[in-house]
């Protein structure tokens, strides 16, 4: 895209130059200047145990990781599939749990110990865990606390599919994709929360926001006409919140799409994901890189979570998602600002949600 260089030493997506043959790290500079920050895990010298050091075997960083991240993880599948041929007997129910809790332990391990290997790879362009793997931790971890909460909410009488219980379940969601980006790619020193766009000043962060608001119009525009010709071939795509049937479900829907769902989404899919391709592949690249991750991840969990949406209207959803995932990649980048991508996706899930209860409205 126009006006968004592959590689721009300035920006922070940029990743610091690479150590030369045969010197240690430097352990003095701070985040992002090639310097790693005192206290981040590396190893510098044979004195200094690095984090987690119990947890490695001989002298592989993090191969203590990768073992217990094969076990959980084939344990977890094992687990699994023996709850799925048993569906209705109440104790699959707590097979399944403690599957899924193998499950996301192991990938938790896997990612863990794939960043303690980068990270002793200072040439690397990023050095973190890769964002794919990191999605799947969010989506068992999501589940498993979604799960926790939800099941008394139901007991409660609350619809977990409804307004209220999908506010729920996007606080959930948003507090999990903070976590595990926090804990993966934060304290593991990969990067930082500047690096990740969310270093600006308070004026600056609004105009910022101001600036991917305005953007949102022409997106919802072209999703709208892109929308208008896939129904004719795939039918309408499948929503992802309940239609508002009322002012106070619509008020609950809009702080879900236009508050919750950009902050946790923008924080994983921008500022860690796209930060992290930009720095790898280049900018143009991790815009397209992004926006397929951005759509399929969304895709992926409609199917997980809703048996009556078609495949079509998956595929359809995930075409109709492209244009916002593209956008909201380019304003990030082209504005260094999680800001940015905040307020247009924001503007962007808030529209949407006004013009369907609208034409529920017209409709009824």
């Amino acid at each position: 895209m126009s006006g968004i260089p592959d590689r721009d030493p300035d920006d922070p997506t940029a990743h610091p130059p690479a150590a030369a043959a045969g010197s240690p790290p430097s352990d003095d500079g701070p985040p992002g200047d090639g310097g790693h920050p005192a206290g981040d895990g590396r190893q510098t010298d044979a004195g200094r145990a690095p984090r987690l050091s119990l947890l490695a075997l001989g002298d592989r960083a993090g191969s203590a990781l990768s073992v217990v991240a094969w076990i959980a993880s084939l344990v977890g599948m094992g687990v699994v599939a023996i709850s799925l041929t048993g569906a209705r007997d109440p104790l699959a129910r707590w097979l399944f749990a403690v599957g899924l809790v193998l499950l996301a332990l192991g990938l938790l391990a896997a990612a863990l110990s794939q960043t303690r290997e980068r990270l002793r790879r200072p040439s690397l362009p990023f050095r973190g865990p890769s964002p794919v793997l990191a999605f799947g931790v969010v989506v068992l971890v999501t589940l498993l606390a979604t799960l926790i909460v939800l099941v008394p909410l139901g007991a409660l009488g609350v619809d977990p599919g409804g307004p209220l219980g999908t506010t729920v379940s996007l606080v959930v969601t948003t507090l999990v994709f903070l976590g595990v980006v926090r804990l993966l790619v934060v304290d593991t020193g990969a990067l930082t929360w500047g690096e990740m766009g969310l270093s600006r000043r308070p004026g600056a962060a609004a105009a910022d926001l101001a600036a991917g608001a305005l953007i949102a119009v022409p997106v919802v525009v072209v999703e709208i006409a892109l929308v208008s010709l896939l129904v004719a071939f795939a039918g309408t795509p499948a929503s992802p919140l309940p239609p508002a049937a009322s002012p106070s479900a619509l008020v609950l829907d809009l702080v879900s799409a236009a508050v919750l769902a950009p902050i946790g989404e923008e924080v994983f899919f921008r500022g860690y994901t796209t930060t992290a391709w930009a720095r790898a592949v280049g900018a143009r690249a991790a815009i397209v890189r992004g926006a397929l991750f951005f759509s399929f991840a969304h895709i992926a969990t409609l199917l997980a979570t809703s048996s009556s949406t078609g495949v079509a209207a998956a595929a359809a959803q995930f075409v109709a998602l492209l244009p916002a995932g593209l956008a909201l990649g380019w304003v990030f980048l082209r504005r260094r600002s999680l800001f940015a991508s905040i307020g247009l996706h924001g503007t962007y899930n808030g529209l949407i949600v006004l013009i369907a209860f609208l034409a529920t409205g017209a409709r009824g």
